[in-house]
């Protein structure tokens, strides 16, 4: 890690801790190129062998069979060598395969902060810097090299990382942003920012009908909802691909997607109602998604 790299990601986490604190001016951290690393769009050996890590628990491994990583990758055009950037990973499960993959192929893994919702209040700085915490502790074995941070609510930081991204993937999050007027068109016009020019960005998302408000609230939204917006911020949609399709995925659900698996949701306040039949929900299993490759001209 260069000295400069350090020195923005221990500001980054200043800022993280810090409840009022304004945003980070971060240098550049990752190497720029004129044009992103191009993709070859075969399966690659060790995106296969990180995939069959023995470091990613079993239950992870176990929603391969509903999240295709291999196929999804391979889709969207992952190379060694790339600068990714994972945005709002939470748990960390596409982490538990990029971040060693990267670092396996002289790449970098990048965390890519974009939360939904209005500033964060004291109390809500705190619980992020938190969870960055237990995202930094559970992934600070050497395999998974030295995590980026990238601050996409920081006009600063996406400036000076401008055109150095290979892949950004934004998995299961565009839902969050279609509920706040506007969020979702400053997010993709920063991802555009940060994508070098020939760079991809990588969707899977919860799939609604043709037609559905985006705003529902409900987790699905209309796949032309994410067409028309990444559009808008300057991208070409270069293909799609029913990989994640699930036609069972009826949508009619007490609890929106999050009834589905993993989450299992079973009562309004979140927690666990034992009289809750999961039966025709797990039978289900995982929601029906668009998955969708894009690229910065």
């Amino acid at each position: 890690m260069s000295v400069r790299f350090a020195a923005a990601l221990a500001i980054l986490a200043a800022v993280a801790a810090a409840p009022l604190a304004a945003p980070a001016v971060a240098g550049p951290a990752f190497p720029n190129a004129s044009r992103a690393l191009a993709p070859s769009f075969e399966e690659d050996a060790s995106l296969k062998t990180d995939i069959d890590g023995d470091w990613r628990p079993p239950a992870d491994k176990a929603r391969d069979v509903s999240r295709h990583p291999l196929e999804s990758l391979t889709f969207w055009g992952l190379q060694p060598g790339m600068t990714i950037v994972d945005v709002q990973p939470g748990g960390g499960w596409w982490t538990e395969i990029l971040a060693p993959y990267a670092a396996q192929t002289a790449g970098h893994y990048v965390y890519g902060y974009a939360p939904a919702g209005p500033a964060p209040d004291a109390k809500a700085r705190e619980r992020q810097a938190a969870s960055r915490q237990r995202f930094t502790e559970k992934f600070s074995d050497p395999r998974f090299g030295q995590i980026g941070d990238i601050d996409f609510t920081s006009s600063e930081d996406v400036a000076a990382h401008k055109d150095s991204v290979d892949f950004l993937l934004v998995a299961r999050f565009f839902h969050d942003w279609a509920t706040s007027e506007g969020e979702t068109d400053r997010y993709l016009s920063a991802f555009f920012r940060v994508l070098k020019p020939g760079g991809i960005l990588a969707v899977e998302q919860h799939r609604a009908p043709q037609g559905a408000d985006p705003k529902a609230g409900t987790g699905w939204v209309p796949e032309s909802y994410v067409i028309d917006a990444a559009k808008k911020a300057g991208f070409v949609l270069e293909a799609k691909s029913e990989i994640n399709a699930n036609p069972l995925d009826t949508r009619d659900y007490p609890f929106g997607v999050w009834t589905l698996p993993p989450t299992r949701q079973s009562a309004k306040d979140g927690h666990d109602d034992p009289s809750f039949n999961h039966a025709r929900y797990d039978r289900i299993g995982e929601s029906d998604r668009m998955t969708l490759r894009f690229r910065k001209p």
